[in-house]
Parts: C-alpha cells; structure tokens; sequence
C-alpha cells in the first residue's frame, strides 16, 4: 500500500514528486496571510496617493515614536544614522507582515479567528491616522476600512486556493492546484509590488515639497557681507564651510515632510503675553528680514559624527516678534509648537540676551526654506541643540514658565537644558586610510556656538598637542575650519584633536554617550603609513 502522501497514477504505482510541489504544512498559510497584509498596505498606500488620505505605514510608526521608550532615539540615529525614518518605516511592514502570517494559519483552521487580527491591526492603523494633527478623521477611518476589507477578500481568495481540493489525495495539493496557488501568489504578490510602489511616490510627492508663495525672498535690510578667503581653509576633502541645503543633515520626527499651505497657514505668539499676535506667511516676510550664518547640532550626534552643519539663514528676528507681543515679567520659558505638535521649550532668557540673535527663518542660504527642513518658518536659536530650540513647521510661539511645560524630548530622557558644546572633528584623513610617507595635511571642523572657537589642537601618537591653523571665524556662531600640516612617517599612527572655546573651555577627553545633553570626547582616528 502506498504511503498516504505519496500521489498514485492510474496504474496504481506511486508517482515521482513533480517540480514546484507545495509542501503540505502550515507555511502556505503563513504565506497567505502575509499576502493579504501585502493587499492591504498596498491598498491603503495607493489610497492615500490617490486622495491624500493618510499612510496608515506612516501613521503607526508616528504612533510609535509617541510611545518610544527613553533611549530609543539614540539607538536609532545610532544604528541608522539619517535613514531611521526608513528603517522604521520597514520595521512596521516586517511586523505586519510577520502578525498577518500568524493570523493566515488560524484562518486556514477558522476564518474568523484570523480575520479579527486583520480588523485589530486596521483599528490600530485607524486609530493611529486620526491623532495626526494634520490628518483627515473620515479619510484616515476610510482608508483603515480599505485596508482590511481588501486583505480580508486576499485573504479569503487565497485560503480557497492554497486549500487541498481532492481528499483522495490525503489533504495534499494535485499538480492542477499547485500550480494555481504559485500563479495566484505571484500574481498578487506583483499586484502589492505595482500598486504599494505606485502609491507610495504619490505620496512621496505629496510631501516633497512646500507650498511656496515667492519665487524668492524679499532682500533683508542687513544682508551678510560676502565670505572671504581667510575663511575657509580650502583643503581637499574638508567639510565646506557652508553646507547646502541638500547636504544638510536632517534629525525629525516627521516620517513624511508636513505639507504646509502658506495660504491658510499662521503663525500665533500666545501666552505670557500682553497683545497675542497671528501672522501670515506674507506678514512674517514683510518684517524686516536679516542674515546671519549659525551652526547647529543634533544632540544624537556621536563624536566625530555628521549630524551637523553650518549654514546661512534669512529670517526675522524673534526679539523683534516677542516685542511686538509685549512679553511679561514672569515667562521664563519659550515653547515653540510645529504644524504636526512637535514641541521644544527654551528659557526666554537665552533668547533676550544682547550677544545672540534667535530668528523665525524663513530662508537657507537665500532660498525659502526647503519643505523637509521646515517650510514655511521654523526657529534658529545660537547655541542650542535642535531638540530644545529649532522646531519646524512652526505654528505657534508660545510664553509660558519652566514649570509649566516640557518639549517633546524631555519626558523621554533628555535633559530640559541643552547648550551645544564645544566639539572638533577630523575630516582628512579618513579613518583607516591608507597613506604614504611624507607632508600630509590633517583638517577638519571645530564648533562652540555660541561661544566661538579660540583654538585647535591635534595629537599624534599620544605625543604633545600642536596647535592647528584654524580659519577666521565668520562669528561666534558659527563653526571653524582647522588645518595642521603634518610630516607622516612609516606605521601605524593615531591622530587625535581637541579644541577650546572664547571662554576659555577645553573640550574634555572623557567619553560621554549624547544622551541626555550631548556626547563628549577627543574625535580620534587611526591611519596608516607606507
């Protein structure tokens, strides 16, 4: 008698196994169910494209940086750097797709047993949209609901198919039924690739650019003089001087760039003050506009890391804006707002000070601001990291005390007060590199906003520090360029740097991770020479 698996021919002999088989066994159902969670982002992300909805990917993993324990940002921007946004963009498809496995093997067994996982994970994804700030609740409800009737329907479609349809064939899959369930996975599996891709550029498109009322600036009534040589050192393979804006590094919580309408966008000073103010996009352009180059930081920045940069900013000075407001005595803190309810709080003090100018940007290097670093306005506070001061899509400025409220980072472990501080990085050589013996320049980048660099020095082999060449400082709030020319002789080498601030302050040698107020240490490299 033959085995009860194996395939009997009309002569009653057992049959080879055929090319392609399906293995009986809960894994085509696994692989049903991922499908259908495949047939509902898909859905959803054409949906979205097509109508504007919200991406239902987006909104949990907006949902999830909400709930992320303290410390995860850090080891985010640790493990992915600037691609965080698309790490955990995958990371809630990977989990979808691993649920709906699950939920497609108790389907095979009872449909209603993994049906409910598909309307549980839409209701989440529902739930996620609508507490978006800039979400519509009927469509972000609508597209939960095209979401989970479609992977139901794949569901349900696909389970028939991948069902053994012979009981004479002890529950395994005939040639016929093989073949129909390989074409119909892939067949849908293509459809999820088309439709997903087809709807994630219309929504990448969405948001990829700003509403701009002006094809430029007006002029500000105190443009910067222009740079001179003295100012950069010039060496091949230095960080520039003055970043673009397409390099400029970018640290948000934003997984899709906020798409902002000038035209019915506002800007509110509320709170501790005495005449509450509302500007619009061509009010905030008719004040008088002014220039200056700031540096900043992110406070995740590893040392030696690139979440930095130095760049020209055209904006109107928030002084001006809290005098217009008329600013009582007792608010200490200034808490901007964004357009998506992101939030920084920094001590009014630090923004009143005579030696520093705070600014509501509205342009980087003397174009408006691009969409994915704050469109239409956004703060620039001297001397403070991002966190604490520099929030995009600004909506609302608002008075208040240090008591009464902590920006968004806060909660989660970082410290309320947050002054960049003083940092060196070494640009050329690279680590690792591979040099011959002779004159080699050793360079890179030094920053203390707004304190001002005063000094570099580099060290070799733990040897005695030299001072460095560094460029003449456009201002106190910007980085420096530093240079030491350095005769490299055959081995293995480390080269390490340190710098000093105006105030007299020396980078300290003692590790520190950034959180929660910024990372320490000498940037230190190693190359080798001959």
């Amino acid at each position: 008698m033959a085995p009860r698996n194996a395939r009997v021919d009309s002569s009653g002999n057992r049959a080879r196994g055929a090319p392609g088989r399906v293995p009986r066994g809960p894994w085509r159902f696994a692989l049903v169910g991922a499908i259908a969670a495949g047939v509902a982002i898909a859905a959803a992300e054409l949906v979205a494209g097509l109508v504007g909805a919200p991406s239902l990917v987006i909104a949990i993993g907006t949902l999830l940086i909400s709930l992320q324990p303290p410390g995860a940002k850090d080891l985010a921007v640790n493990l992915f750097g600037t691609n965080d946004k698309l790490a955990l963009n995958v990371l809630v498809v990977v989990v979808a797709f691993a649920v709906a496995a699950i939920a497609g093997v108790l389907a095979s067994r009872r449909f209603r047993s993994g049906a409910a996982i598909f309307v549980a994970f839409g209701l989440v994804a529902a739930i996620a949209a609508v507490r978006q700030p800039l979400t519509s609740t009927p469509l972000g409800f609508l597209n939960a609901g095209v979401a989970v009737a479609t992977g139901l329907v794949a569901l349900r479609v696909l389970l028939r198919v991948a069902e053994p349809t012979s009981a004479a064939a002890g529950g395994s899959m005939p040639d016929w039924s093989r073949r129909r369930f390989i074409i119909a996975s892939a067949g849908t599996i293509g459809g999820v690739v088309v439709a997903g891709g087809i709807g994630r550029l219309l929504v990448n498109n969405q948001h990829a650019e700003g509403v701009v009322s002006t094809s430029r600036l007006p002029a500000p009534v105190q443009p910067v003089p222009a740079l001179t040589a003295d100012q950069s050192l010039g060496v091949p393979g230095i960080t520039p001087l003055v970043v673009s804006n397409a390099d400029f590094y970018r640290i948000d919580t934003a997984l899709l760039v906020p798409r902002v309408d000038v035209e019915t966008w506002r800007l509110s000073v509320k709170g501790m003050v005495d005449h509450p103010l509302t500007l619009t996009y061509d009010e905030l352009l008719a004040l008088p506009l002014y220039e200056q180059y700031v540096t900043i930081a992110c406070v995740s920045n590893q040392v030696g890391g690139q979440l930095v940069g130095n760049t020209l900013w055209t904006g109107a000075r928030l002084k001006d804006v809290l005098e217009m407001a008329g600013v009582q005595a007792n608010a200490t803190q200034i808490v901007g707002r964004s357009v998506d309810d992101f939030t920084v709080g920094f001590p009014t003090a630090w923004a009143t000070a005579p030696e520093r100018e705070p600014m509501i940007a509205v342009g980087m290097n003397r174009l408006p601001l691009p969409a994915d670093h704050g469109f239409p306005a956004r703060l620039i506070v001297p001397g403070l990291y991002g966190y604490v001061s520099a929030t995009k899509w600004l909506s609302s400025i608002e008075l208040t005390t240090r008591e009464a409220v902590d920006g968004y980072w806060v909660p989660l472990g970082w410290a309320k007060d947050a002054p960049i501080l003083t940092q060196s990085r070494i640009d050329v050589p690279g680590h690792d590199a591979q040099l011959g013996a002779g004159p080699i320049d050793i360079a890179g980048i030094a920053w203390a906003p707004d304190r001002g660099i005063a000094g570099v020095e580099v060290r070799i082999d733990d040897g005695a520090w030299q001072e460095a060449q560094i460029s003449r400082p456009i201002s106190n709030a910007t980085w420096v360029q530093w240079r030491l020319a350095w005769s490299a002789t055959l081995g293995r080498h480390s080269i390490e740097v340190r710098a000093t601030d105006a105030s007299g302050d020396v980078q300290t040698e003692q590790r520190t991770d950034p959180a929660p107020d910024g990372a320490r240490g000498h940037h230190r490299i190693f190359v080798t020479i001959g």
